[in-house]
């Protein structure tokens, strides 16, 4: 090839080569370029684009090496939900989760691909023209947080797809995550420098991706995995998951190479075993294995249920054990008075973590284990996440002056009399007054799926409360007038401050849904939340809800709709609201009314098949937009089956009941308002 002359030419040449070699390297693992002639051309790119900065682009190699410090994350909304999945541990479980899925469809069999569940961080990353423009966190699953700079320093991502067939704009998703081998070998560089070192691989990963200073990011040797298109635009998009795999590889973006398809539940049980014996071989940790149904257009119709789709789930492997001692058993009070008993342990390593603390769960598993202070134990990770204790130790042999653990019959913190409820078999502290349950309710409040305040975590949620600073949640919002009381607990400087109180002023933005949510009324998630906002649109119209009122929302039941009209009828609780109204959060629900005058209100609607112009789950949002009840079967009070291709026995019982049907383009012209038949 002839060598440029024109430094536009020559830069281009440049990036191609470093890009090329970039993903021969970390994507193929097929070396073209020596370090040396590597470096020497990423020097000459970095001198040209010094001499001439009009040269410099996105897709550089030079901006791999991070941007100077940020002093927080920019929110991004995903353009599709990112969210979790369902876990399953055993073949019975998977044989069920296969059978609902198909049942659900509508269809006799379904392929299926196997792929190993990394343990990292999910990413989101999208290209306009090919460019990297964007990289977001998972966060919530609805919003992320913005760690461009810091994904640019991953030499295994590209900043420029190749191929022909690359959507105008994409949205790639995968995992970040840390070698086992680089991460040994960095711990061991912080060791000799007498830096402190990191407790596993996975949480490393998380915090060097989230790092505000870029360049930090850049000193660690991430690496990443993607597994599927979150979104695109402009293009065709493949017709299979396993089609969309190969796609991206196209494009030239790293796709695990274990990868396997299935057709029957039993050949993805001989693959997850296959996982199994080769896990400890591997140089990235993985904690089970990801079954997803092939076809995209089934996966449309599958949908999702609550935050999970139904099309894909988790074989969980079995939680690491590990043997350790009970040094004293403890109790927590949670912010719904709940005591929730955990040991301090003698600290053990389980799946790369250092374990000091584990669940105990509660009186009762207390009592039968027969666990008590002191004792020999086996401990594992659950979903290897939580540590919990999981039974005496077999060969342990107890001291003669060993004696069975008692549980409080008072309040650890405010000495109050406890109270023992059967049905759901929890102590509870009634004292609504106990700082404890004030402590855990401000953390939730802040936390991110609610008001989602940055900095406010457990420690300072403790910290305020303790103090006094925060006696109620209102007082977070007058934190503006407090700010020399804040200097004064630990940690907090002047910046730290000043980001907690930025935050605070976010959240008054935050939807009513959330608001719900986190107030922390016993039974409201954040599905509920949304619920209860969607149908009383303010906050107001909430609080003089009767209990029939409430158990009119879908998804309701009887016992939160007493709790929640208990809870808002309290003084203190009505004082609180009127507080917030003051403060300036939002209490009205500002997503459009479903048009009063609109044919669709007030009918049932089933959906069924194989729909291709909308997935089964936006159909359904958007009946429930116009006011209208989506329901999961056929019955009399059926108004309309929408029948997408493949529709099954919910057909025929609609036909047997004399149920309209409609074909996708007439509930699409229904959803215009214009009337079936007209």
């Amino acid at each position: 090839m002839t060598r440029q002359t024109d430094p536009q030419a020559r830069a281009l040449e440049l990036r191609q080569v470093l890009n090329r070699a970039n993903r021969l390297y970390y994507v193929e693992s097929a070396p073209e370029l020596t370090d040396a002639e590597y470096d020497a051309s990423l020097r000459e790119l970095r001198q040209l684009e010094t001499e001439h900065p009009e040269l410099r682009t996105q897709d550089s190699p030079t901006q791999r090496v991070g941007a100077p410090p940020s002093s927080e994350f920019a929110e991004v909304t995903h353009p599709v939900p990112m969210l979790s999945l369902s876990n399953v541990f055993d073949k019975d479980e998977l044989e069920a989760w296969y059978k609902r899925s198909l049942d659900f469809a509508e269809v006799d069999s379904a392929e299926l691909v196997c792929e190993l569940k990394i343990d990292g961080l999910a990413i989101a990353i999208t290209y306009e023209n090919g460019v990297l423009v964007r990289a977001a966190t998972r966060g919530d699953g609805i919003r992320g947080e913005d760690v461009t700079t810091n994904v640019r320093t991953i030499r295994s991502i590209p900043l420029r797809l190749s191929g022909d067939d690359v959507p105008t704009l994409v949205e790639v998703r995968g995992e970040v995550y840390f070698p086992n081998s680089a991460f040994e070998a960095f711990n061991q560089e912080r060791e000799a420098a007498g830096l402190p070192t990191y407790a596993n691989p996975r949480n490393s990963a998380s915090g060097s991706l989230r790092q505000l200073d870029s360049s930090e990011t850049a000193k660690r040797p991430l690496d990443m995995f993607f597994y599927s298109i979150g979104y695109a635009e402009g293009g065709e998009l493949p017709g299979t998951h396993w089609e969309a795999l190969q796609a991206m590889k196209r494009w030239g973006l790293r796709v695990n190479p274990w990868t396997r398809r299935a057709s029957t539940v039993d050949e993805a049980a001989q693959a997850i075993a296959a996982a199994g014996r080769e896990r400890p071989e591997l140089d990235y940790g993985i904690d089970g294995v990801v079954i997803k149904i092939d076809s995209l257009a089934l996966q449309r119709t599958l949908g999702f249920v609550g935050r999970d789709p139904r099309w894909a789930t988790a074989y969980k492997f079995p939680a690491e054990q590990a043997r350790t001692r009970i040094i004293k058993i403890h109790v927590n009070v949670g912010r719904t008075g709940v005591l929730t008993p955990w040991a301090e342990l003698d600290p053990v390593q389980v799946g790369g973590v250092t374990i000091r603390r584990a669940t105990l769960h509660n009186k009762d598993e207390i009592e039968r284990k027969d666990f008590r202070d002191g004792d020999g134990v086996i401990i594992q990770r659950a979903g290897d996440v939580i540590p919990q204790v999981v039974r005496v130790a077999d060969d342990y042999q107890r001291d003669i002056s060993s004696t069975p653990y008692r549980f409080p019959e008072n309040c650890p913190v405010c000495e109050q009399p406890v109270l023992v409820t059967e049905e759901d078999a929890a102590v509870r502290c009634v004292n609504a007054e106990c700082p404890a349950q004030f402590e855990r309710l401000l953390e939730h409040f802040s936390s991110r799926g609610a008001m989602d305040i940055e900095g406010l975590g457990e420690r300072l949620a403790q910290d305020l409360a303790r103090s006094g600073i925060v006696s109620r949640l209102s007082d977070l919002y007058q934190l503006d007038t407090k700010q020399e009381q804040l200097a004064e607990l630990e940690g907090m400087g002047e910046k730290k401050i000043a980001n907690l109180l930025q935050g605070i002023e976010r959240s008054k933005a935050q939807p009513l849904s959330r608001l719900l949510f986190a107030l922390g009324i016993t039974g409201v998630g954040s599905e509920a939340g949304e619920w209860l906002s969607r149908h009383f649109r303010t906050l107001r119209q909430l609080q003089t809800a009767s209990v029939e009122d409430l158990e009119q929302v879908d998804g309701i039941g009887p016992v939160t709709a007493q709790t929640v009209h208990e809870w808002m009828q309290l003084p203190r609780n009505m004082e609180l609201i009127d507080s917030l109204e003051a403060a300036g959060l939002t209490l009205v629900d500002a997503s459009p009314e479903p048009p009063a005058d609109h044919p669709m209100k007030g009918l049932t609607f089933v959906v069924t098949g194989t729909l291709e112009l909308m997935s089964r789950s936006q159909v359904e949002a958007r009946i429930k937009q116009l006011g209208a009840k989506a329901a999961g079967s056929v019955s009399k009070k059926t108004d309309y089956l929408v029948a997408g291709a493949n529709a099954g026995s919910k057909l025929q019982k609609a036909e047997s009941l004399g149920v309209p049907v409609l074909d996708e383009a007439t509930f699409a012209r229904f959803l215009t308002g214009e009337m079936p038949g007209e």
